[in-house]
């Protein structure tokens, strides 16, 4: 069986997002990222993890491509693990190349700029009372 997401127009089989222990080969989902037509679009993700209280999302993102204005309730956790980005929070422009991470607090509004084909971790954790 597969999930239609009508946002993006890809099939993906589901996948296990929450329990006990959750394990991932971050080569394979990046590869299976960019192997997906919404690729062609300049990113993709998918959400790795999915708890009330805690999320993982894997993005790949094209060179020169943007992911523009994003908050969350929750703090954030950005790691690159392939390519280079550059984000700008709180007035601020970070370098991230790959194995940087950042860390942001709630509400603090960033976007990301891939300065070559990419991939990275986006960590959100809610607090309690955003969780419920």
């Amino acid at each position: 069986m597969f999930e239609f997401d009508t946002s993006r127009g890809a099939a993906r089989a589901p996948e296990a997002t929450a329990g006990p222990f959750l394990t991932f080969d971050l080569t394979e989902q990046i590869r299976e990222l960019r192997q997906e037509s919404y690729w062609q679009s300049g990113r993709n993700s998918k959400t790795l993890v999915k708890y009330e209280d805690l999320r993982i999302v894997l993005t790949a993102i094209k060179a020169k491509s943007t992911i523009h204005e994003h908050r969350t309730a929750g703090r954030i956790s950005v790691q690159t693990i392939e390519g280079h980005l550059q984000m700008h929070a709180g007035g601020t422009r970070f370098d991230l190349p790959t194995w940087r991470v950042l860390v942001l607090d709630r509400a603090v509004p960033y976007d990301v700029v891939a300065d070559e084909d990419s991939a990275f971790l986006l960590t959100i954790a809610w607090p309690e009372e955003a969780a419920h």
